[in-house]
């Protein structure tokens, strides 16, 4: 494959520069009314910010009816955006009964059934693309591979990927059916995909991957007395004078700074924060710059 083979399959499935995270939208995190839902989503739009990251477990399995309650009202938004959802996290929750203990379930049947319950949840005909949540030890590959063929020739998602997979289990689905997409954890404090190969990975098979958590869980943003991240700190400080910005955005441009083209999960409630984002697509950081964060989250020097 070459490069421009590789940009074009990527163009094709994230046109946004942010994928926009829903986790903290509902009773997980800020609660947000049908109408501040309603509004958010208008100014990820004038943002254009058009990908939004959902998984059926958020929310206790709430927030994807929250949020679906807002595209039932607003039709005119359904179309203007993309939604991707995860499944196969089974949680312990008062809306649903039969979850006895945590597990994680990728059978066909526990697929096709999560699919169904967040169309109707989202209010939606079909899922622009969905996530496997989590590996399932007890993984079958031609068992998932059988349901995301149905539930592509049956029009009720365009496109998959997964969510938190090893090489060696990305590599066991993608054999037997095409992905399109993997998320994983990335941050100046989760740095295992720049060192294990699945950004390699991605690279090589032309899959755009995405990042959650960039901002490390919000800690490197806080008061720490931990010497590691006050290190990370006073470097980010040193950028944020150069590039006159503030941390969280030289922390995605950090991210952004990998070819293999990483779109950050911005996982605020917050308009004025996903405005700052999208300002920080104007950093442009060097070799050098990229590598003193490095060395500062490693805490020694390179070999």
């Amino acid at each position: 494959m070459t490069v421009n083979q590789t940009n074009s399959s990527i163009k094709e499935y994230i046109t946004s520069h942010f994928i926009v995270g829903t986790m903290r939208l509902g009773k997980w995190g800020v609660n947000m009314s049908s109408f501040e839902i309603e509004k958010f989503i208008e100014g990820c739009l004038e943002n254009e910010l058009l990908d939004f990251d959902h998984a059926d477990i958020y929310g206790s399995y709430t927030t994807e009816a929250d949020f679906g309650a807002v595209l039932k009202i607003r039709s005119d938004l359904r179309n203007k955006i993309r939604i991707t959802t995860k499944c196969g996290i089974k949680m312990v929750s008062e809306n649903r009964p039969k979850h006895e203990i945590k597990s994680y379930d990728l059978t066909k049947k526990h697929i096709k059934i999560s699919v169904e319950n967040s169309l109707k949840a989202l209010q939606r005909d079909y899922i622009d693309t969905l996530l496997l949540h989590r590996p399932d030890f007890l993984i079958d590959p031609h068992d998932i591979a059988d349901a995301f063929t149905e539930l592509k020739k049956e029009g009720k998602v365009n496109h998959f990927g997964v969510s938190n997979f090893s090489i060696s289990q990305f590599d066991l689905l993608h054999t037997i059916f095409p992905l399109k997409t993997h998320q994983v954890e990335t941050s100046l404090l989760k740095r295992e995909v720049f060192e294990n190969g699945i950004l390699d990975q991605c690279l090589k098979l032309g899959i755009r991957p995405s990042g959650w958590s960039p901002m490390g869980g919000g800690v490197l943003l806080k008061k720490s007395n931990d010497t590691r991240i006050l290190e990370i700190q006073r470097k980010i400080s040193i950028l944020c004078k150069k590039y006159k910005a503030d941390a969280d955005q030289v922390l995605l441009a950090w991210i952004r700074k990998h070819p293999a083209g990483i779109t950050p999960v911005l996982g605020t409630s917050k308009l004025s924060r996903i405005k700052k984002a999208c300002d920080s697509l104007e950093i442009k950081l060097t070799h050098e710059d990229w590598y003193l964060l490095w060395q500062a989250s490693s805490g020694e020097d390179l070999a």
